[in-house]
């Protein structure tokens, strides 16, 4: 079976009141005690509440990767 692949999503604030959901993947730079992640994939229209766009995310998850999750 293939490796699940490293993302991460997180909600971020740009305006008050405007929340956008953004998908990460971990990289194998090295880093000192640090993880370093690129953007993979973000919203394009902001959600009204932080929960609004931590559900569109995971749903933009689902869209992208399926049942199975990120595999490599």
């Amino acid at each position: 079976m293939s490796q699940l692949r490293n993302i991460a999503l997180t909600v971020h604030e740009l305006e008050e009141g405007e929340f956008y959901w953004v998908l990460m993947e971990g990289t194998d730079y090295a880093m000192e005690d640090a993880l370093p992640y690129l953007p993979l994939e973000s919203a394009s229209d902001p959600q009204a509440s932080y929960a609004n766009a931590l559900v569109a995310g995971v749903a933009a998850i689902r869209k992208l990767f399926g049942k199975d999750g990120p595999r490599t």
